[in-house]
């Protein structure tokens, strides 16, 4: 139902009122006939005011536990408890259920805004100086793997020149 504008919902509302079927209202306003039904069943528990809302609303942590308990635990039809919570739809809490047995029962909360693109540094000079250790200690380790495996090399070329000389002496005896 986002894509309806406040006065679209009250033009349902007051048509399925005067007595239009709510096929009828879902075909004109592009919208399923379950929606049409909850809008009145929302309006006629809470009043138009509830259809003043922003956009996106926050709901604490406590409000989605008491509607998950209300389903999970005592049994009431989501549809129902969406109504009686003055949710926009009861997509919202088939949602928190949803996450809610996902996460392991228990109710994460949604991260809202922007993530900062870099992470704070309050001590700038004790970062630097904790990431140039280690690139230092990988300086050294890489020299001292390097120094062994350029004697490592030189060891086995004078070892080959050793090996090749001694046949060359088995050659010239024979």
């Amino acid at each position: 139902m986002s894509k309806l504008r406040y006065e679209d919902k009250i033009d349902i509302y007051q048509k399925k009122k005067q007595g239009q079927s709510r096929y009828s209202l879902a075909r004109e306003y592009s919208i399923r006939n379950c929606n049409i039904s909850y809008l009145v069943s929302l309006i006629d528990k809470h009043g138009y005011d509830i259809l003043r809302t922003t956009k996106n609303k926050k709901y604490p942590k406590q409000y989605k536990e008491d509607a998950i308990n209300r389903v999970l635990i005592n049994g009431e039809a989501i549809w129902a408890v969406a109504i009686d919570m003055g949710l926009s739809g009861p997509g919202t809490l088939q949602n928190w259920i949803k996450k809610y047995k996902e996460n392991g029962y228990n109710i994460v909360e949604r991260k809202w805004g922007r993530s900062p693109t870099m992470p704070k540094n309050n001590n700038n000079n004790n970062n630097k100086s904790k990431t140039k250790e280690p690139i230092e200690e990988e300086n050294e380790r890489l020299k001292k793997e390097n120094l062994y495996l350029m004697a490592e090399l030189e060891y086995v070329g004078k070892l080959r020149a050793v090996v090749q000389a001694r046949k060359n002496q088995q050659h010239k005896k024979k």
